[in-house]
């Protein structure tokens, strides 16, 4: 698939929007659902997600069973008749294949993965995985077309080098159903992971995390159907917030996670941008905004609690709109800038400069209409916003790359009163 989005701005959304289920919890539960032969329903889940739909594809090809229910948002898996087959085509471009081998391997003591796609952001290798593999004492064989791994699990006591989201997971899944105990050091247990292990605990896994970094896990041999929802995406809140200032729209968000964002949230107050809330809900507006309008900062993108690098993109959007020199540091990703240089061509006048983990922004500079070429999944989302803001007409090509990880997002632009047209090239 590869689409463009068109549109002519700059516009100004107005309307409500409701955050779908995480990305980064719902594609890790339909892994997780391969643990059992009983049915797993996921509540509030991103069903038009292009990620989802890949892993489900991947799920429905080695023998399970996938149901998406748009109009109720949720899926139903079911993974009885799963083996570990090795297929003729492993053309599944997602980052998270690794997480397919766990389901698997306590079938058949053998699994066969895709390699992991997905956005590149500098160099993300999949080394830690092996290492977990190896580590649960399993062998790892890196065919021409696929990832082979073969052995049966057992308990390990795994550390990690450095804090890894997907490296967790993968032990996680793996851990629940191997041999013995597992312990995990230097984890990173993110919401999204807390999610995961909530479900994998009413599937009957027996799993205690102390602290933020430290987790045990007793293997079971059997664990059983569950029906749990998936937490809210953090990320997209922040899209939507950020997305209402920079084009002056007037936006109710709903579904948002204030407990899992509150650092994030707090350094957009600090930047002028407010909003109103109630427990679930954020309105924002240009009433909102400080009477000097929105103002230049300093952010540090690393782990949660605090402003993850997932975010990072948008950030830099709202400095983009404020008036003065920002800076915003990635160091946990600082090959993150890919996307700059095509967003460079809509924000003009040295509005934009990168170096290895910072960026640099001066803001309220002209903005004009360019074509520009998505080169990750967030990045993309920038573009689609800078689309909307610019003067004069924008192309994004690729924004398949966004709906890899904002759900119904066609029809969510559509609600905000949006004018634009999305092709398949």
């Amino acid at each position: 698939m590869n689409n463009t989005l068109r549109a002519t701005g700059p516009q100004t959304p107005n309307g409500e929007v409701t955050v779908s289920g995480a990305k980064n919890a719902a594609t890790r539960m339909l892994a997780a659902s391969m643990l059992t032969d009983s049915e797993v329903t996921l509540l509030d889940f991103p069903t038009e997600l292009v990620d989802a739909r890949y892993k489900a594809n991947f799920i429905e090809a080695i023998g399970g069973k996938v149901l998406f229910d748009p109009d109720a948002s949720t899926a139903k898996i079911t993974s009885a008749d799963l083996s570990a087959r090795k297929l003729e085509d492993y053309n599944f471009p997602i980052r998270t294949t690794y997480l397919l081998a766990a389901g698997q391997l306590m079938r058949e003591n053998k699994a066969f993965i895709p390699y992991p796609g997905g956005c590149k952001l500098g160099e993300r290798k999949y080394d830690l995985h092996i290492m977990v593999w190896e580590q649960f004492g399993c062998t790892v064989k890196e065919n021409p077309d696929c990832i082979e791994i073969t052995g049966t699990l057992k308990g390990a006591n795994i550390h990690f080098p450095i804090s890894t989201v997907g490296g967790t997971e993968n032990a996680i899944l793996c851990a629940s159903v191997a041999e013995g105990k597992t312990t995990i050091h230097n984890a990173y247990v993110t919401p999204e992971i807390t999610n995961l292990i909530e479900l994998l605990r009413l599937m009957g896994a027996q799993i205690n995390v102390d602290g933020t970094s430290h987790i045990e896990i007793q293997g079971v041999q059997k664990l059983n159907g569950a029906s749990i929802r998936v937490v809210p995406d953090r990320i997209e809140a922040i899209t939507w917030i950020i997305f209402a200032a920079i084009t002056g729209g007037k936006i109710i968000v709903n579904n948002v996670p204030f407990d899992l964002m509150q650092i994030p949230l707090a350094h957009l107050r600090i930047s002028g941008l407010d909003y109103m809330s109630n427990s679930s809900s954020a309105y924002v507006g240009p009433d909102l905004i400080s009477e000097t309008g929105l103002q230049p900062f300093e952010i540090a993108c690393g782990t949660h609690p605090g402003v993850i690098s997932d975010m990072q993109p948008f950030y830099v959007m709202l400095a983009l709109h404020s008036a003065g020199r920002s800076k915003v540091f990635d160091y946990r990703y600082p090959d993150r800038t890919a996307y700059l240089e095509q967003l460079a061509k809509s924000y003009v006048n040295d509005a934009l400069s990168w170096k290895n983990g910072e960026i640099t922004i001066n803001g309220k500079q002209e903005i004009k209409g360019a074509t520009m070429s998505s080169t990750d999944l967030r990045g993309s989302m920038a573009m689609v916003m800078a689309a909307f803001t610019a003067q004069g007409e924008s192309e994004v090509k690729r924004c398949d790359m966004a709906l890899r990880g904002y759900d119904q997002l066609g029809k969510k632009l559509k609600r905000l009163g949006l004018k634009f047209e999305i092709t398949e090239e």
